[in-house]
């Protein structure tokens, strides 16, 4: 698991080194390309929000900042009952709350069915029950926050299709939760990827994942 604190003023990141079991692990990550969903929702406007959660945030933002029509990707906290939580509160795995990414996107270049299949390709394993990758814990769980009835008229349909497709070998454990509040992490936490592009967390377990993006999606990928 990793593990984070920070010194300066600036906030400078300085992370624990990954156990030589975890990064075995984490490297022999596989990806699915799920299917394309069969229910949309129309573009309900200019942008719409989405959260995900998908264990480490570093990833999940990493991989969102690369899809076309994302306008922004920011890591934090939700799902949880501790209101303005920090990042060692929450990893705790006491305050109920899941590292997330809220994805602002334009309907109109991007989906939110699109987002989704993403997600479950090259995201996060939705097979893991709170955990992923080298990293354990309910807020490494795996949800979708829907924002809207359409939204979670999508999820809900897509689990279906994705279960009914045996898409994955192992059952499907991500959760729909319920809920509008979402807290930003720490501005340490914000574009992590991109900012550390040769760090081994990233390096083993989330700059693979872009490289799937990438590979698979072309039509959906920026650099």
């Amino acid at each position: 698991m990793r593990s984070v604190s920070y010194l300066g003023f600036g906030g400078v990141v300085a992370v624990a080194m990954i156990a030589a079991s975890s990064a075995v692990g984490a490297s022999a990550e596989t990806f699915v390309n799920a299917p394309q969903p069969r229910v949309t929702t129309p573009a309900a406007g200019k942008t719409e929000t989405a959260i995900f959660a998908g264990g480490c945030f570093w990833g999940v933002e990493g991989v969102f900042d690369h899809v076309k029509g994302v306008v922004s990707a920011t890591s934090g906290y939700a799902g949880g009952t501790t209101g303005s939580p920090s990042y060692e509160q929450v990893s705790t795995g006491t305050t109920g709350h899941a590292e997330a990414v809220r994805v602002v996107f334009d309907p109109a270049k991007v989906s939110y069915a699109e987002l989704l299949r993403i997600y479950f390709s090259v995201v996060a394993d939705p097979t893991m029950l709170n955990a992923q990758g080298p990293d354990h814990g309910t807020q490494y769980r795996t949800a979708l926050f829907p924002q809207s009835a359409g939204q979670e008229r999508v999820a809900r349909a897509y689990l279906q299709q994705l279960t009914a497709a045996h898409t994955f070998a192992r059952p499907i454990v991500t959760r729909i939760e319920h809920t509008s509040r979402f807290y930003p992490a720490e501005g340490y936490h914000q574009n992590f990827m991109a900012k550390n592009p040769t760090y081994p967390y990233i390096v083993i377990n989330d700059a693979p994942k872009v490289d799937a993006l990438r590979r698979m999606m072309p039509n959906l990928y920026r650099s």
